[in-house]
């Protein structure tokens, strides 16, 4: 992370890390096996057999509750529709209790869902005890309630109870709310859009706040709320049976966020790093960021893959047994590296919450080799003093040529076809250059004209990019840029840059990059034996460079 701080420092306006999503599992460890059914309803209730309807008393008793709860605090129950996100539906009614700066339950969306019960059923051969039913936990679709609330400590949540024994919970919650509140309490100022900081006054406390969030005030706050929110026991019940929740982690993410001064770079930054992370995380590279061995006993998958998501952003993911590393940008000025944690065990860590913060650790070191590893393949500052040479204005005679851009559309546009042309460019018209450009992006002679094709073939020659071979023809073609070709650094990736001398931008997006030049030895022949010699010479290095240079994917740089 500090390579890539340092890489891209006059852009940043500031960095952090946090808790992203997060999906915690809260359970009743003396009731979830069917011995401890039998225990609660035979031993301590007195109720046997252990019917269907024996067990579905606490079911309606929950039910009738919360349709109570409801209709009391005028609180709306809405049922789930299909293809409906729960959050774009309750937004509303969130907003509604944010302007009126209230906490609580906003909102309660029923659910039918798989998920595991408890099933009372008679036994197949006759018993010496009459009373005598099988209780087995089975997987099956029930009723399930979403409770929305917004919390003074942690922000807003939604808490998922099962409506049947074991009256399993699941509580989703974003780390980002927990920051904002913090933040409000001391007076930062700040912007927040969705789950990401894009701006605030004091970037040390945003980071200390985001640090504070921790595994007991988790706990603390789910207790509160369970307690309000969840199925009643009785003061009886609770002496008899431990009735404590546990809590355990099913998903988390951790992000480590980049926000840019501008969307200038960061889209190029983006796009670049998405390919050189097609190129070069091989199994190897994406073993080390995860920081686990590669063996024959590995699980699970090691590859990198872009992806499109239906919002549009495009996201580079590296999968790792059951762990997954994302990248991907958004709000124009933010980028985020995070990894999404779906089995903690892969981690070699228990599930449980309390091992939050060895997991905060563990996931700080990964997010920052993932970020280093992007700053090494986007490392081409040694470049600069190149394309500054070329991106200035030079005298040809007494007229003065402006520089080269490299950025400007045109000009990629034109040197990806010079490059990726090979021999059959060489020693071709400015008209067949036009047409091959036109054909190869699809544009029309009124886009890009022929004579603007001529204005950006000048400028290349005023550089020492092209040479003139037949003057009456009017022939153009690649000038032989020396035998110093940096072929890994050509495999790199672009970025771009302001203000590096009084140079615009640079972007080293698809054409070769040059170390020194070398004068063609042609002109400079005695004879024609000579010539010929250094012509062949020039064509094979060339060919051999340009053969190099079109690997689409190798494995390693």
């Amino acid at each position: 992370m500090e390579t890539f701080a340092k890489l891209f420092e006059r852009f940043l306006v500031f960095i952090y890390h946090c808790f992203d999503r997060m999906v915690i599992q809260g359970y009743l460890p003396l009731l979830t096996r069917p011995e401890h059914i039998v225990h609660f309803f035979r031993d301590v209730h007195g109720q046997y057999p252990i019917t269907r309807q024996v067990l579905a008393k606490r079911t309606n008793e929950y039910r009738g509750w919360v349709s109570a709860y409801a209709r009391n605090h005028k609180i709306p129950i809405l049922k789930a529709q299909k293809d409906v996100s729960k959050e774009d539906a309750v937004r509303p009614y969130l907003q509604r209790m944010e302007r009126r700066n209230q906490h609580g339950v906003y909102c309660i969306f029923t659910s039918m869902e798989m998920s595991s019960s408890f099933q009372s059923r008679m036994p197949r051969f006759p018993t010496d005890d009459p009373d005598y039913r099988i209780i087995r936990r089975v997987p099956s679709r029930y009723l399930h309630y979403y409770f929305y609330i917004r919390d003074p400590v942690i922000g807003p949540l939604a808490m998922c109870v099962g409506t049947y024994l074991p009256f399993q919970t699941t509580y989703y919650l974003n780390g980002h709310n927990f920051i904002e509140i913090e933040l409000r309490r001391q007076g930062v100022a700040f912007r927040k859009d969705d789950n990401a900081f894009l701006a605030t006054s004091d970037p040390k406390a945003l980071q200390t706040s985001a640090d504070k969030l921790s595994a007991s005030i988790i706990e603390k706050r789910l207790n509160y709320r369970t307690w309000l929110l969840g199925p009643k026991f009785s003061e009886k019940d609770r002496k008899a049976v431990n009735l404590k929740r546990d809590y355990s982690i099913n998903q988390i993410e951790y992000c480590r966020n980049f926000v840019f001064k501008r969307h200038f770079p960061i889209h190029k930054i983006f796009e670049h790093s998405c390919e050189m992370g097609l190129f070069r995380l091989a199994a190897d590279k994406v073993a080390y960021i995860f920081g686990v061995r590669v063996s024959k006993r590995l699980h699970g998958k090691l590859y990198s893959v872009l992806e499109k998501l239906d919002h549009g952003h495009h996201v580079l993911r590296i999968y790792c047994k059951n762990l997954v590393g994302r990248m991907y940008e958004k709000f124009s000025t933010f980028l985020r590296v995070e990894v999404c944690v779906n089995r903690m065990k892969d981690l070699g860590l228990n599930q449980g919450l309390k091992n939050l913060e060895c997991l905060r650790q563990r996931l700080v070191v990964i997010t920052d080799r993932f970020a280093g590893f992007e700053a090494q393949s986007l490392n081409v500052h040694v470049d600069f003093p190149l394309f500054q040479k070329i991106a200035l204005p030079v005298m040809a005679s007494k007229t003065k040529i402006a520089g080269i851009k490299i950025h400007d559309i045109r000009m990629m546009r034109l040197m990806e076809v010079l490059l990726h042309g090979g021999t059959p460019l060489n020693g071709s018209p400015s008209a067949d250059i036009h047409q091959t450009i036109l054909t190869t992006f699809g544009l029309s002679a009124s886009t890009y004209t022929l004579t603007q094709l001529r204005n950006d073939l000048r400028k290349m020659k005023a550089h020492g990019l092209l040479e003139r071979i037949a003057v009456e023809r009017g022939l153009d073609r690649l000038a032989v840029l020396g035998h110093r070709v940096d072929v890994r650094r050509a495999r790199r990736a672009a970025w771009h840059t302001h203000g590096v001398d009084g140079v615009e931008a640079v972007d080293v997006a698809r054409i070769f990059v040059v170390e020194g030049f070398e004068q063609d030895r042609v002109d400079d022949a005695e004879d024609d034996g000579a010539r010929g010699d250094a012509e062949r010479q020039r064509h094979d290095r060339g060919d051999g460079e340009r053969g190099i240079l079109g690997q689409h994917a190798p494995r390693e740089l």
